[in-house]
């Protein structure tokens, strides 16, 4: 039993840990085209790109139907049967869909460009830049469609691949444009870089499946059964695209673009990079959880143990991420988006929350509850769009990072309570007792970064980074065998 237990770590240990450093890997790259978007636009352009980004993304959640997350399971059902006619087909339909949410999402952005100039700016007519916008909404549609043709085929050696080489290219590309063309180069290098993703990912995909299409009424009905998973998860994330729409558009409204360059710098550099760890709960979390989704017992013991790795991995980041912002911030931007650290320090803590509500989450998902996702979903991002409101009128740039906190903190209190009442999820006194010492050692951090400044700052802040390091490390070490693979092969 005790064997199992370890075997059981270790694997989510070493899974986080691949498709983290994929992701962190494509952060770091990112981060270069962030840099020189900084320098060349400043904290408006930044801003400016930070609003079509968010209305880009608003109208694909609306309008791409979930293909890239409803047709996953389908397709990974017939390729586990080996059942190549049937995948082949289900694949034509797919595509078919995936043309028709193409064309939808076009037509969306166009539609409702008049619409959206009005209500995120008050100054200049933005129409044209939100329906220029519709070609990149299209293209992602396609690029979703690709996307789960691979996952559902198990290619993540491609799906690697694909996020590596559509980030490097994103920033060769894009930097001219800033660069020559300034504030109107932003609507532009967001469609280039569509464009690129599109043609990367079907490179891949079209080696798997040469593509085929049928708008026959056989093949789009088919469709529909495929795409119910979907539409669910497609609603809730367009419902937290318009969460995201509507703060940036309040901030451009109620302080400026330079107000909502800000606060996404600082929402990048805190939500991103704890995503890097996140991540693996997609691609191996999930799919475990499913297949114990209605056994209370194995769902309480899968959904504890991943809380208890992502919590000792994430936690000695948030501390050096918290005590390094000061220096982060200007390196990875300029000086002139120094005013956010205090917002960046305070919004870092949501992560201990984020860290214990998201796989409890996912238990829903898993049991393909897609009503009940949709309430909890939707009640978080209504939480968070109140919070920022009130944080920003209050409190300036640094009340958002507070707001961002309350917001987790109510999206914990709801999806654990709920999970608690629906489900029979229980946390253990292990999980209660990991998040208090890091926790503790977290909040810590965050008020020495109230407190003290200079060397004595820097002394304490090392020291509580060692802390956290070690206790995970500690608590690691006893869990898995990762200790004794590490020495065995570098020793």
């Amino acid at each position: 039993m005790k064997e199992q237990q370890e075997k059981s770590y270790s694997h989510i240990l070493k899974y986080t840990g691949i498709f983290g450093g994929v992701q962190g890997i494509g952060i770091l790259i990112s981060l270069v085209r962030n840099k020189a978007m900084a320098l060349l636009l400043g904290a408006g352009g930044m801003g400016f790109n930070a609003l079509l980004m968010s209305v880009q993304n608003f109208a694909s959640q609306c309008t791409n139907l979930g293909i890239s997350f409803g047709a996953v399971p389908r397709l990974s059902e017939l390729y586990e049967q080996g059942d190549e006619e049937r995948l082949t087909y289900n694949i034509k339909v797919i595509r078919t869909w995936s043309v028709i949410a193409a064309l939808l999402g076009f037509a969306f952005c166009v539609i409702v460009s008049p619409l959206m100039n009005d209500w995120s700016f008050s100054w200049g007519d933005h129409t044209l830049h939100y329906a220029f916008l519709g070609f990149a909404v299209a293209m992602a549609a396609i690029t979703g469609g690709e996307m789960a043709v691979l996952k559902a085929q198990r290619q993540l050696g491609a799906l690697a691949k694909i996020q590596l080489i559509t980030s490097i290219l994103g920033v060769l590309l894009s930097v001219p444009i800033y660069y020559f063309f300034g504030h109107r180069g932003v609507a532009p290098a967001i469609v280039l870089l569509a464009f690129v993703g599109m043609l990367v990912t079907i490179s891949y995909s079209y080696r798997l499946q040469r593509l085929q299409l049928s708008f026959q009424r056989d093949c789009l009905k088919d469709g529909f059964d495929i795409l119910k998973l979907g539409v669910a998860f497609a609603l809730a994330a367009a419902i937290g695209s318009a969460a995201e729409m509507f703060i940036r558009s309040f901030l451009n409204i109620e302080g400026g673009l330079d107000d909502v360059g800000l606060y996404n710098a600082a929402y990048m550099i805190t939500i991103t990079y704890a995503g890097m760890v996140f991540t693996a709960m997609d691609t191996d979390y999930f799919p475990r959880l499913s297949g114990v989704a209605h056994d209370i017992e194995a769902t309480n013991e899968t959904v504890n143990k991943q809380m208890e790795v992502s919590l000792l991995l994430l936690a000695p980041m948030l501390v050096v991420l918290l005590a390094a912002l000061p220096i982060l911030i200007p390196l990875l931007f300029t000086s002139e988006f120094l005013p956010v650290v205090q917002m960046a320090q305070v919004a870092v803590l949501a992560m201990y929350f984020k860290v214990m509500t998201l796989p409890v989450a996912y238990i829903t998902l898993a049991r393909r509850l897609s009503m009940s996702y949709l309430f909890l979903e939707t009640s978080y991002f209504v939480a968070l769009v109140a919070a920022i409101a009130v944080g920003f009128y209050w409190w300036g740039i640094w009340g958002t990072g507070l707001a961002i906190v309350v917001a987790h903190v109510f999206e914990y209190v709801l999806v654990t309570g709920y999970a608690y009442r629906k489900y029979g999820y229980r946390t253990t006194r292990q999980v209660f007792r990991y998040v208090a010492v890091q926790m503790g050692i977290g909040f810590t951090a965050y008020a020495v970064s109230l407190t003290t400044e200079g060397w004595f700052y820097w002394i304490i802040e090392a020291a509580l980074t060692v802390v956290s390091t070690a206790y995970s490390i500690h608590v690691l070490r006893q869990k898995t065998h990762l200790w004794q693979a590490l020495r065995k092969k570098f020793f």
